[in-house]
């Protein structure tokens, strides 16, 4: 749909615009006047949102089921969001990605931060995983697929459309090729490292870029080093590590797929024979570990979320606590932990006051050298600081 066609009309209430004023591209439900035509539009559809008294604020996708009621998409009422207007929006993130990350690999599009709400391209040089989180965005793949082969032309597109959040807006999750061909797992090259994604049956759309950066910081830290990389996935940390020059790293994951492309990469960076992967459930090992007397220059720590919603929180926050105390254990005084949480339903401060009781718990101290977040491909939008998810801290630990 465009803004040629007829678009449905959404009105705020009276005295809910502070937060829009603030630049903030959400409105929720409590802040929107429900009638019974808002509650006919089909969910993901496009309208015209205005302000109680009849003023134009801008065009958003819609979907009356949902907390998050109507996202913004753009401000120009005339605009028609079609393929060239998406092409638009790629053609910057584009320009961007390669500014900073030079060479194809690279989350292209992050949602509401790159001006698309509710979609996600990770691109793997001329394969792509997408992702489209929101019924706005799900009615817009169309559009989103044809503006891809406009700005990039890609030889095969991945549709990972089986997020948790797709649940959230009534979608149907699925996993299929929508262009080209797979003939198997694919290769990317971050940090000068050669690694190995699955795009159809890996983790979120197969890699994790946002730890570019937290990657490049540890293997600073890692030559001469003994390291222990927990919840290794496909082995980003503990390749990263060994080419940096480690003695020796030991990777663990409850996944065998995940380590097999773990062991893949650390035969194509000829690192394989300083590393060793083990699958196992981490807490359980950790402990095991620690009975053994086994210490480590370098421990990381990159779990899945904890906290998948707000009634974990509890037991999610205790989880990391004990994952601090379990993990600083092992660590050599003098040494390094590197402890992380994706968990965006985990603020900074709670995650930070977790970690510092696991470490206490474990009778260690020490001194955060680095509090991080998300390499600079997974921009935040200043309006919507609860999306700075990725929460993760250096230590240095006595």
């Amino acid at each position: 749909m465009t803004a040629a066609d007829p678009l449905p009309v959404v009105r705020l209430k009276a005295g809910s615009r502070k937060r829009f004023r603030a630049g903030c591209p959400w409105t929720y439900s409590n802040e929107i006047a429900m009638d019974a035509q808002a509650k006919q539009i089909p969910p993901g559809a496009l309208v015209r949102l205005q302000a109680a008294n009849g003023e134009p604020l801008g065009l958003a996708m819609f979907n009356p089921k949902t907390l998050i009621a109507a996202r913004l998409i753009g401000r120009d009422i005339k605009a028609a969001v079609d393929a060239g207007f998406i092409a638009g929006r790629l053609e910057a993130a584009l320009k961007l990605r390669e500014k900073i990350y030079p060479g194809g690999c690279y989350r292209l599009i992050h949602a509401e931060a790159d001006g698309l709400p509710g979609l996600i391209v990770d691109r793997f040089g001329g394969r792509l995983a997408v992702q489209a989180n929101t019924a706005g965005m799900d009615r817009l793949l169309p559009e989103v697929l044809a503006a891809l082969d406009r700005v990039l032309g890609p030889e095969a597109v991945v549709l990972r459309n089986d997020s948790g959040a797709r649940r959230l807006e009534g979608l149907a999750e699925e996993i299929r090729v929508a262009k080209g061909t797979l003939d198997g797992p694919t290769q990317l090259v971050e940090n000068g490292a050669r690694y190995v994604a699955d795009l159809t049956a890996g983790q979120k759309t197969g890699w994790f870029y946002d730890q570019r950066e937290n990657r490049a910081l540890v293997a600073k830290l890692a030559a001469g080093a003994r390291v222990l990389d927990v919840y290794a996935y496909a082995g980003g940390f503990a390749i990263a590590c060994a080419l940096a020059g480690a003695e020796r790293v030991t990777a663990i994951d409850r996944s065998a797929p995940a380590l097999a492309l773990a062991e893949e990469a650390a035969r194509l960076n000829a690192v394989d024979g300083r590393c060793a992967f083990r699958r196992a459930e981490v807490f359980p090992e950790l402990e095991h570990l620690g009975k053994a007397k086994e210490r480590f220059d370098i421990v990381v720590a990159d779990p899945p979320a904890f906290v998948k919603s707000k009634k974990d929180l509890a037991a999610g926050a205790r989880g990391y606590r004990k994952l601090a105390r379990l993990a600083a254990a092992l660590v050599t005084p003098g040494g390094f932990l590197f402890i992380a949480s994706c968990s965006h339903n985990v603020d900074r401060p709670a995650f930070d006051d977790q970690i510092a009781r696991g470490l206490d718990d474990a009778g260690r101290q020490g001194r955060i050298l680095v509090a991080a977040g998300a390499a600079p491909d997974h921009p935040v939008h200043p309006a919507l600081p609860e999306t700075a998810y990725l929460k993760a801290s250096l230590f240095q630990i006595d």
